[in-house]
């Protein structure tokens, strides 16, 4: 007998959320028309909520400007079919502020916000960075936890305070510590996304709201379809799913390169918007490429379209 999925207040974005690449033209700039036809797709195709100007979508490359045009493009493609999350995170706390004022007003419905970089502030600096944030707009808030990137953690007392502010409503989780993930979601309403793909179904299975998977630029219907087994309480059938794209998964995320390299280069031989990283990132070589679409048409079958 399944067990009844979580009530939507305990998904508040949403379960399938894909952390979008932000898709250029050849010369690189900035190309909403392929970040519309991108949108549709992966909400087309199962996500229900989209992650715009996060790592995955080179936020620390685009200008502001380009933030908020990007929501606002996005928001028109997918309507109110999926949630759009926007990436305003930085280093400088009253930068943050205005970029998170400036994606309400383009459309988003919440906002990501990466713990300060760089300047390693302590737990009560980084308390205060996200309260700060949390009263500046009428935005729920995402806290992003991805200390291999910003050099801090935010600690699980420091989410267990947080978690009293009434706009802060969730985590993405990318601390590899699912022993403090576990802790918080015990004491907390917080609801927990799980950010790094081969923790999608662990998390999940423990009461996590979800994902925001790099991997669903992709495969969003395979993403997707692991929740789904676990939901209708077959939880054999997610653990052989998830298995499935476990290779997917390698080749995209711990070959050494970025997610944002190895998304744009299987997206690109898919045929679907996706155009050149922005420097100091490189593009995947021809070896790179050759091997991930081996390795994505294993999964997907012949032609890419095949079901998992």
């Amino acid at each position: 007998m399944s067990s009844p999925p979580p009530s939507p207040t305990a998904r508040p974005f949403g379960r399938t959320l894909c952390a979008m690449i932000t898709p250029f033209t050849p010369t690189g700039a900035l190309d909403l028309d392929g970040a519309q036809r991108l949108a549709d797709r992966l909400v087309t195709h199962g996500c229900d909520g989209l992650v715009l100007s996060g790592t995955t979508g080179e936020s620390p490359t685009t200008t502001d400007a380009e933030k908020s045009s990007l929501i606002t493009a996005v928001r028109r493609a997918v309507g109110t079919r999926a949630s759009v999350i926007a990436g305003v995170g930085t280093s400088d706390t009253r930068h943050t502020a205005g970029l998170a004022r400036e994606a309400e007003q383009a459309g988003a419905d919440g906002l990501l916000v990466v713990a300060p970089y760089y300047s390693r502030p302590p737990q009560d600096a980084i308390e205060a960075h996200f309260r700060e944030i949390a009263d500046t707009t009428e935005l729920p808030l995402v806290l992003y936890d991805i200390p291999a990137r910003t050099g801090v953690r935010i600690e699980p007392d420091t989410l267990l305070r947080l978690a009293e502010h009434p706009r802060i409503v969730a985590v993405k989780d990318c601390s590899y510590d699912f022993l403090a993930a576990q802790k918080v979601l015990a004491r907390t309403d917080l609801a927990y996304y799980a950010g790094c793909d081969e923790h999608n179904l662990a998390l999940y299975a423990v009461g996590g709201a979800g994902c925001v998977s790099t991997v669903a630029n992709v495969v969003p219907d395979h993403v997707r379809a692991v929740l789904d087994a676990f939901d209708a309480g077959d939880t054999a059938r997610a653990a052989r799913l998830q298995q499935r794209v476990t290779a997917l998964i390698e080749a995209m995320m711990a070959d050494g390169l970025p997610g944002t390299v190895t998304a744009k280069a299987l997206l690109t031989t898919l045929g679907l918007p996706a155009g050149p990283v922005r420097p100091p990132l490189r593009p995947a070589g021809r070896e790179t490429t050759v091997g991930l679409r081996a390795v994505y048409d294993r999964l997907a079958g012949p032609g890419g379209t095949g079901p998992l």
